[in-house]
């Protein structure tokens, strides 16, 4: 009984106040939102609010009382910024959907990540499955499924992949470091779940400041930091249990409907995010300055 009331509370004055804030673009068919950190996209029996779960009351507040709730396109994870899509009736979510299924829209992610890549640029193509670890606490992360590896004698050997394992295309760049940490513009070429935060993390061993699930693999422990970057961030060792994660959905570009240019939809990152970016002298990103869409990519 009390989850289930809590399931039905409104939301909190200050999610309310908040929320009107998060929109960046409203019009005819999309809402655009700059999901905050730490609110999930879609509800669940331990979540009380979520994107979904506010979407009657920011619908009214935006269109007026008698308008449908307004529907979620794709999801971003709990703990990820920014661009999010929202659509104005059923035909307008799916569209989108079809659009991200044929990989027809672009989207660009911001992040700052532990460690400093190499090469500073390239593509990472490594399928992912989800696998439970080993260890005292036991729980589910995404894992890599190489085609080949390389074994000690340095002969390349192919590798069997589960028929489980999801493609998983991320393209990369590095923008700038500073005291042993990168800020990287990605691409993701495909869009499985964690896959970002999995590339980094497993394929470069860079994973996202703040991202405590994927900095270990068989423990569910804080993000450890280096001496210099505690010193560079000014930061206790305890005070990264509540390091927020680095990661930013920064831009989504749209297909042209008739034929015009394509639509780009820009968010900007989050207040944790740039103070670490003032914090460690690293320049603020600019979208003009991205590459566009690779390409293989239809637009």
């Amino acid at each position: 009984m009390g989850e289930a009331m809590d399931a039905e509370a409104p939301p909190p004055p200050l999610v309310l106040q908040d929320l009107r804030s998060w929109v960046v673009r409203p019009d005819s068919d999309l809402v655009l939102i700059n999901k905050p950190p730490g609110l999930p996209t879609h509800g669940g029996p331990s979540v009380r609010h979520s994107v979904t779960s506010l979407l009657p009351t920011l619908s009214q507040k935006l269109f007026g009382r008698g308008e449908e709730p307004l529907r979620v396109c794709h999801r971003l994870d709990k703990d990820t910024s920014g661009a999010l899509l929202l659509a104005r009736s059923h035909e307008a979510a799916e569209r989108i959907q079809r659009l991200m299924r044929e990989r027809r829209v672009h989207r660009v992610y911001w992040a700052v990540c532990l460690g400093v890549p190499a090469p500073l640029e390239g593509i990472v193509d490594i399928p992912i499955m989800e696998r439970e670890t080993s260890g005292p606490q036991r729980h589910y992360k995404m894992s890599l499924c190489p085609r080949f590896r390389v074994s000690l004698d340095g002969s390349v050997q192919r590798c069997r992949v589960s028929s489980s394992a999801h493609e998983a295309v991320t393209r990369y760049r590095t923008l700038g470091t500073s005291s042993g940490a990168a800020l990287l513009e990605l691409h993701p070429l495909t869009g499985v779940k964690h896959q970002l935060r999995a590339h980094l993390a497993l394929a470069l061993n860079c994973p996202v400041l703040g991202d405590h699930k994927y900095s270990h693999w068989g423990r569910l422990a804080p993000q450890k930091l280096p001496p210099h970057l505690l010193r560079a961030l000014a930061l206790l060792g305890p005070q990264t249990r509540s390091l927020l994660l680095h990661l930013h959905a920064a831009q989504i570009v749209l297909p042209p409907s008739d034929g015009g240019d394509p639509i780009v939809l820009r968010c900007s990152p989050p207040k944790h995010f740039m103070r670490t970016l003032r914090k460690l002298q690293l320049r603020v990103p600019s979208l003009t300055d991205s590459e566009g869409p690779p390409e293989d990519q239809v637009m």
